[in-house]
């Protein structure tokens, strides 16, 4: 999944994630484990309406590295 991350056509951080969802156009929400909860939390309650996927990572930076990016990430969306 790490290397597909990569190579997905998708979006980093909480704000462009969240504007994705509220375009309809994420697919799936990654959300990393060690995200401040009250950062994601309205993330999640919105794919939870949607129908939309949550897939949890370990850590920030993983998930950011799983992204293609040099910093760490709380979360990402996989676009349609």
């Amino acid at each position: 999944m790490l290397q597909s991350l990569k190579e997905a056509n998708k979006v980093v951080g909480t704000k462009q994630v969240k504007r994705a969802i509220m375009h309809d156009e994420a697919k799936q929400l990654l959300i990393a484990k060690d995200a401040e909860p009250r950062i994601v939390h309205e993330l999640v309650a919105l794919c939870d309406e949607r129908l939309i996927e949550v897939v949890y990572m370990d850590t920030m930076k993983e998930l950011g590295k799983a992204c293609g990016i040099e910093v760490s990430a709380a979360s990402a969306a996989i676009l349609k």
